[in-house]
């Protein structure tokens, strides 16, 4: 048996949390006699924008045996040491600036510390298959001694001075990859925990809240069994963490193997004595439940684009439809097949995903898979333009999966459907590592439809998610004794534009295509300042103003472009119908209810 290779070890250390800055060290005992090179990633993977890490490391120098050694830059995120004698030990010591506070990236100040592995970690070319050992250390100071770490990152048992459970100390993982798939929190959090299949699940949560831990926990307990069922027990980890920072104002979830790095506000959590179920909680559960989602889809079922990931350059796959919109679609769909919410609660978020998807006119003009495909330099990158531009295959991917499962259900009378094609993908691609080809998911459905439905139902998706045409989904929902209502928003009359939030001031963030404002030429970014003489401080003003309007009515606006006043008249358009509800049919056939059990579950 060849003896073991050496670990790659680092340190990290929360060196000056009101400069926000981690120190870290990387050190190789065997690097390559010819110039070891190190790499940070460009890019985190579940984030498809290109970041540049590198750019936050303030300062970075080698040394060789302890001693000061040559090394030098060799494009945005790579570094080379000089040629070193052998049996010589390198080490790489830098800074690292954090302050996103986001899921992405790292942030660090006096009340916590996160980073992702992708933010402070150099990759050491030609060792990432090397086991990682890391030395995740406590910052100065009598104020940090009550700090606890939280991360599923495995304790490196037997190392001395390996870490407890929830302390600083050493920390070990299997290769780069697996390193750099562990966030870390750090702080005063609150901590509850639930067993879900056998498996312990933490939920941290760091920031101020009065959350009722112990709803959150069963509300989450039941969504993460119900997922574990869906794919089969036990669970692809054998520890899970829900890692919450919480806020006055923000969202976004962020998937790893073993956990989820999550921002939330601090009202979306559930409270002691709370009634119902409120619209920011159902957002928070339904966020936790897609990034547990990818703990299979996406983190073990993956693109064959993605195997191995590339964090040096874009990746370019054509299936984020099928990766993140079918995840989209499961996450709400978890909560009522779970019992969190009831059949109307849920009802009410498709109708919400539904209307979210038509009022972009961007969904005429780029399919899903282009979206897919695009999303590097489109998608991650909105501007002014992008509801006339592009579609999300987040939401629209949402749509297509509900089309394919119902078109699958009612097809073979409830005996297959979109559960079935992802256990299929589970057990053939999920557990094997084999990646899944750009023609793999319509291979799943042609296969799990069997007969002439698989063939038939493989085709239609394949159109579908290249092509733009609108979703049958009032013709599909009818089959299942779901009733489908078209609407405007509001009975006041059209401008076709989208208000930028905030500000105290009326900013248009947007101007629709065939719209009224577009037409008098309008743009986003304009300021309005008045409508027919009258000042408009806000957006309610001027829905007020509107109000007393009617389709066809000219009205003049007074707006600032940049420092330049500018009048425009503008005929306003007819109310937009643009809301889209769905409720169960007052009356529905025997068949149609055994349909909609089997869909949303026997409380439907």
């Amino acid at each position: 048996m060849p003896p073991a290779l050496p670990a790659v070890e680092y340190r990290i250390r929360p060196a000056n949390p009101g400069a926000h800055l981690f120190h870290v060290s990387c050190t190789v005992r065997d690097p390559d006699p010819a110039g070891q090179v190190f790499r940070l990633p460009a890019w985190i993977p579940g984030s498809y924008m290109i970041r540049e890490f590198a750019r936050n490391i303030v300062t970075l120098r080698a040394e060789l045996d302890g001693e000061a050694w040559p090394i030098d830059k060799l494009d945005k995120h790579s570094w080379r040491a000089a040629p070193v004698p052998d049996g010589g030990v390198l080490s790489l010591y830098y800074e690292v600036y954090a302050w996103d506070l986001s899921v992405r990236a790292a942030h660090l100040d006096g009340t916590h510390g996160f980073f992702n592995g992708t933010s402070v970690f150099l990759a050491v070319e030609g060792r990432s298959d090397r086991p990682c050992l890391v030395d995740i250390e406590r910052p100065d100071g009598a104020e940090y001694r009550d700090w606890k770490v939280a991360t599923a990152l495995p304790l490196a048992r037997g190392v001395a001075g390996a870490a407890r459970p929830y302390g600083f100390g050493w920390y070990r993982a299997a290769d780069y990859d697996e390193l750099i798939d562990h966030p870390v929190e750090m702080g005063s959090f609150t901590l509850g925990h639930f067993d879900a299949a056998g498996v312990t699940h933490d939920i941290v949560l760091t920031g101020r809240h009065d959350c009722d831990l112990e709803r959150l926990c069963e509300d989450l307990r039941r969504v993460c069994e119900w997922q574990i069922a869906l794919f089969g027990a036990p669970p692809p980890m054998d520890y899970y963490a829900f890692l919450t920072m919480v806020v006055g104002e923000g969202y976004g979830g962020l998937e790893h193997r073993a956990s989820t790095a999550l921002l939330c506000s601090r009202a979306e959590l559930p409270w002691k004595g709370m009634e119902g179920l409120p619209d920011g909680y159902k957002s928070f559960l339904g966020l936790c439940s897609h990034e547990y989602f990818h703990s299979w889809n996406v983190k073990r079922i993956k693109p064959a684009a993605f195997t191995p990931y590339d964090l040096t350059q874009e990746n370019y796959t054509r299936l984020l439809w099928a990766f993140e919109g079918f995840t989209s679609y499961y996450d709400d769909l978890a909560l009522v097949r779970s019992g969190v919410i009831a059949p109307d609660d849920y009802l009410g978020l498709l109708g919400k995903t539904v209307s979210a998807v038509l009022r972009g006119s961007g969904r005429s003009k780029q399919s899903v898979a282009e979206s897919s495909f695009d999303a590097w330099t489109k998608y991650y990158r909105q501007d002014e333009n992008a509801p006339n531009a592009i579609v999300s295959y987040y939401a629209k991917g949402a749509l297509i999966a509900l089309a394919l499962d119902l078109q699958l259900r009612a097809g073979s009378d409830g005996r297959s459907s979109l559960d079935d094609v992802m256990r299929l993908l589970w057990q053939r691609h999920g557990q094997t590592g084999l990646g899944v080809a750009e023609e793999g998911v319509f291979d799943a459905v042609r296969e799990t439809g069997g007969g002439t439905l698989g063939p038939k139902l493989a085709r239609w998706l394949k159109k579908t998610v290249e092509g733009t045409d609108d979703l049958p989904l009032a013709r599909l929902l009818k089959g299942f004794g779901i009733d489908w209502q078209a609407e405007p928003t509001t009975a006041a009359p059209s401008l076709g534009v989208k208000l930028a939030a905030g500000n105290g001031e009326c900013r248009l963030a947007s101007v629709h295509d065939g719209g009224a404002a577009q037409a008098a030429g309008l743009s986003a970014g304009d300021v309005l300042i008045a409508l027919d003489g009258l000042k408009l401080g806000s957006g309610k003003a001027l829905d007020d103003m509107l109000a007393r309007r009617q389709p066809g009515d000219e009205v003049e606006i007074h707006a600032f472009r940049r420092d330049e006043l500018m009048v425009f008249s503008v005929v306003l358009g007819e109310p937009v119908v643009d809301k889209i509800s769905l409720k169960p049919a007052e009356k529905a056939s025997a068949g149609a209810l055994k349909l909609r059990r089997g869909w949303l579950g026997r409380a439907a």
